[in-house]
């Protein structure tokens, strides 16, 4: 006499949970997706105010504002969020370190390229616009412009993923070791800074430094190199929130 087997039970794979947790993540998504585009929109507003009351400057002398840095920093706060409140409700509800990790990169990316996408639309409204009117280089500052349009999305794009990357890895020291892990961050970023200040003035180098940022491309400046730091950051977050505690 056969017995049928039961069917064994589902088992999601690796992204369909991380998906599930970046999905967690997005519960309040009109705020977590628009407040860095409303900080963004009164920063642009702020200034086309500014510009337009001001002189204008001397001929050959662009309207540059850096205020496109504002969504970047709002990133950086934005996702020390989601270790300091997300993660603690994640492992509540029984998501693995891996999982919640996974699901936070894909966050990340998916993010990062959605808005290098939106601010390179809107750098393409601001030249046929002359500039919105005023020349006015908001979303073309001079070092992030590139010639390629895909270039230009990866420009945009890599500076995003390095401040959720950083974030989340300070994120992950605060959660494993609290403030003295901020301490000892802090510190030894001054200490490494400070010897390496000293080194270069001591070696007579800072011409060097000066050629190798002169000699470099502005895309290597803007995504090569800061993609390599993004993924050694991604990776020491991982490491350190194997053993964070909620």
């Amino acid at each position: 006499m056969s017995v049928a087997l039961a069917p064994a039970p589902a088992r999601h794979k690796p992204l369909g949970r991380a998906v599930k947790v970046a999905r967690i993540q997005t519960v309040n998504l009109p705020i977590q997706l628009g407040m860095p585009w409303l900080i963004l929109g009164i920063a642009f507003a702020v200034n086309l105010v500014i510009f337009a009351l001001v002189p204008d400057p001397p001929a050959g002398e662009p309207k540059v504002t850096g205020a496109i840095l504002s969504i970047y920093v709002f990133m950086l706060i934005a996702h020390l969020q989601s270790m300091t409140q997300v993660f603690p409700f994640a492992l509540g509800l029984s998501v693995t370190r891996r999982d919640f990790f996974a699901g936070t990169s894909l966050l990340i990316v998916a993010q990062s390229l959605v808005q290098g996408i939106l601010l390179t639309i809107l750098l393409a409204v601001e030249r046929a616009t002359g500039g919105w009117g005023m020349d006015l280089h908001f979303f073309g500052v001079p070092f992030l412009v590139q010639d390629d349009w895909f270039l230009q999305v990866v420009a945009y794009t890599v500076p995003f993923l390095l401040v959720s990357f950083a974030s989340i890895f300070v994120g992950t020291l605060y959660k494993r070791w609290g403030q003295l892990g901020m301490y000892v961050l802090s510190i030894g970023s001054l200490v490494l800074g400070g010897v390496a200040v000293v080194i270069i003035t001591w070696q007579q180098a800072w011409g060097a430094v000066g050629r190798f940022f002169a000699d470099t491309s502005a895309f290597m400046l803007l995504a090569g190199y800061p993609l390599v730091l993004s993924v050694l950051l991604a990776a020491a977050g991982y490491l350190v929130l194997r053993r964070a505690t909620p």
